[in-house]
């Protein structure tokens, strides 16, 4: 039976950040997206909580900032929510929606959500095979089956490593080296870094494509018109300074929002927006009381075209990806400057994945490259390699954050504006590596289990361990 309660389509790519056409891009034609946004409301300032899958999806599920749901580093190495915690899929299931999810959850325990349809045949949707015609397939059938309300999650591949040219002929004519520039957070140009971009954005065209045929399959099921469609990614792109940084590239994402006859069409916001804004967003489109543990705020007066007080300071973390990237970070923005507190200083960062020595992903900048940079490049990932306690950056003069201010005469003021509020913030939302001794235990327990399992990569030897944390962090 059909009641005046709306649909849900959340769609959710991977590891891309807003390279979009509607974003400005000026290397890459989105046209499904553009449209979805010149029908909806575009968020310019939208952030992840944390540049890496699975606590980035912990927060869009949850409302709550990594340090807070538990979910602190990938499922894939069996970090894990502290609890159950009241989610999307379980607040909308309770209350009578049918609930699906097209592609992968990643986020640990899997219990936690209760879906009621899920596939994620690995033949067509995952790293390696990245089928748009049957996922669009696999959702109108998911759209078809009721007149209930729904609440359907897409997950896409794209832009995920590796970055395929062409996969079931899309795109049907892919970007080459020579037609792109890698982005300007990079700081470097070569022809390999040129060709990795050029892949790049053959994946967000095919994502692009793949979005296209999920909303026309929507609208063939009549149900555009009663149907809240979001759009964003989980976090930046496997470029060098984006996934697994705590710098914009990694943190800031694309986040549109459709909603015939709620939304003004073709609107633009440009307040600070976060992940954990979602589920109370959707809570109120579908006129559900939010959790109050929730740390987002909903966005429907933005998106209504109104001027409510918001939030001044936004935050984000890095705590880790898999135990050898372990390197606790805590961030805070205000509209024009940011300050990142490095929590540890007796090891590098997780920039080695993508840059450097030991450098795992191929599309970061080599040694070679960097070496070839302009001084202040090559600054800046030195700096990004062995990070000092704090960094400040001025985002209007520059926004990709290679010249760092902290300890500057004429910057203390707001330093210190900075540091304090985000020490509030911290206390607020109970940050338990506040305290030195739960963020030595941390570390012990991360270099303990890297002893014994990680000697011979990332990957690990096996996964033969269980996390402590959630026992000493919680509460």
């Amino acid at each position: 039976m059909k009641t005046d309660r709306p649909n849900v389509l959340l769609i959710v790519s991977e590891d891309n950040g807003p390279h979009l056409g509607c974003y400005g891009d000026p290397y890459i034609a989105t046209p499904h997206l553009d449209r979805l946004a010149s029908e909806g409301v575009r968020f310019t300032r939208a952030y992840t909580t944390q540049a890496v899958c699975s606590p980035g999806r912990a927060s869009i599920l949850t409302g709550l900032y990594p340090h807070q749901n538990g979910q602190i580093g990938l499922a894939t190495h069996k970090y894990a929510m502290y609890e159950s915690f009241p989610n999307i899929p379980s607040l909308l299931k309770e209350a009578g929606y049918r609930t699906g999810i097209i592609g992968k959850l990643h986020v640990n325990p899997e219990s936690a959500f209760p879906f009621d349809y899920w596939w994620n045949d690995r033949d067509y949707i995952s790293f390696a095979n990245r089928d748009v015609d049957q996922i669009a397939e696999r959702a109108s059938g998911f759209m078809h089956a009721a007149d209930t309300p729904f609440f359907l999650m897409v997950n896409y591949p794209d832009a995920h490593l590796p970055f395929h040219r062409q996969q079931f002929g899309v795109p049907e004519t892919p970007y080459e080296a020579d037609e792109v520039v890698p982005p300007p957070f990079v700081g470097i140009e070569t022809p390999r870094l040129r060709a990795h971009t050029a892949d790049y954005y053959n994946c967000i065209s095919r994502l692009d494509s793949g979005v296209g045929l999920l909303l026309e399959a929507l609208q063939r099921a009549g149900k555009a018109e009663e149907t809240l469609v979001i759009f964003t990614t989980d976090h930046g792109a496997q470029l060098s300074r984006g996934k697994t940084s705590i710098y914009e590239a990694g943190l800031r994402i694309p986040y549109i929002m459709r909603w015939p006859g709620r939304v003004k069409k073709g609107l633009v916001r440009d307040e600070l927006l976060s992940h954990v804004d979602i589920l109370p967003t959707i809570m109120e489109a579908v006129g559900l009381t939010c959790p109050e543990i929730v740390a987002g705020q909903s966005v429907l007066p933005l998106i209504q075209g109104a001027s409510p007080a918001w939030r001044e300071y936004l935050f984000a973390e890095w705590g880790s990806g898999g135990p050898t990237i372990y390197f606790p970070q805590r961030s805070v923005r205000d509209g024009r400057y940011k300050l990142i507190v490095n929590l540890l200083q007796d090891r590098a960062s997780p920039s080695r994945g993508y840059s450097g020595p030991g450098q795992q992903w191929t599309p970061g900048a080599t040694l070679e490259e960097i070496a070839g940079a302009d001084e202040p490049i090559r600054r800046a990932y030195a700096l990004y390699a062995h990070p000092p306690a704090e960094e400040l950056y001025d985002l209007e003069n520059d926004p990709w954050e290679f010249d760092n201010l902290a300890g500057r005469p004429e910057c203390r003021a707001v330093q210190q504006r900075l540091r304090d509020r985000l020490q509030s913030w911290r206390i607020e939302t109970h940050d338990a590596l506040i305290d030195p001794a739960c963020l030595e235990r941390l570390t012990k327990e991360h270099d303990a289990i890297v002893e014994a399992y990680y000697q011979d990569g990332p990957w690990g030897a096996s996964r033969d361990y269980e996390w402590g944390y959630r026992d000493y962090l919680y509460g």
